[in-house]
């Protein structure tokens, strides 16, 4: 976020969202137009997932630091790192972006811009994986910011491509991109009542990484003043 003023730290939070979401429901529009092998079609969801956050961290990155996700808002909030009052539009912006993606791929693909999925997603072994994937991806953004910053695109990437299929929920783990997949009744979709439980789970997930990955990195301090 070197030198970038507010307004285009979230425009660039907003399209990055907007991005991620149109390829996550687009990816999953086609793969289920082109195959009725369910297991192929979540290869064909999860590739483009992982490729495109790739990219869009790596681009978008410096300008708001490529959150995408309240949850890792969160994080950087209570870590300090984020005002609060930035953080609430920064929120506002991926939630948005997320709504806009959702139109974006509905559009591309000749369907209503806007419908509520009628996809079940509820229950406390989804509830669980939600906590999971997001506890996941916090210890990658934590603990790759301590050690490989650059690696960061890569990291996040890879991790969500794994995380959709050892997670039974197939790794939402982001409240943003769960409202956006609401409201599309394709193959990515989730029913609207089933968004609490996946958001609770997601920002727990979050708020316990980071308080994990607090107590875990505080041993390089103690190790360097132990050094010296």
């Amino acid at each position: 976020m070197r030198g970038f003023d507010l307004p285009r730290r979230l425009v660039a939070e907003g399209l990055g969202t907007l991005l991620l979401v149109a390829t996550v429901i687009g990816s999953g529009i086609m793969a289920e137009t082109l195959t009725k092998d369910v297991a192929l079609a979540l290869l064909g969801n999860t590739l483009p997932t992982g490729a495109i956050l790739v990219v869009l961290i790596t681009i978008l990155g410096p300008i708001s630091g490529a959150h995408f996700n309240p949850a890792v808002t969160l994080v950087f909030t209570v870590r300090g790192e984020l005002h609060p009052h930035h953080a609430a539009q920064y929120i506002a912006a991926q939630v948005l972006g997320g709504i806009l993606g959702a139109m974006v791929a509905h559009a591309m693909f000749g369907l209503p811009l806007l419908e509520f999925s009628a996809k079940a997603r509820t229950g406390f072994p989804q509830w669980l994986a939600e906590f999971v994937a997001a506890f996941g991806l916090v210890v990658t953004v934590v603990g790759g910011l301590q050690f490989r910053e650059a690696a960061i695109p890569w990291l996040v990437g890879l991790y969500i491509t794994a995380a959709y299929w050892f997670t039974a929920s197939t790794s939402f783990a982001n409240p943003a991109v769960a409202i956006a997949r609401s409201l599309t009744n394709t193959f990515s979709g989730i029913r609207a009542q089933d968004l609490p439980g996946f958001i609770v789970a997601e920002v727990l997930g979050a708020m316990v990484a980071a308080g994990f990955m607090t107590w875990l990195l505080r041993g390089t301090e103690t190790t360097k003043k132990a050094i010296r």
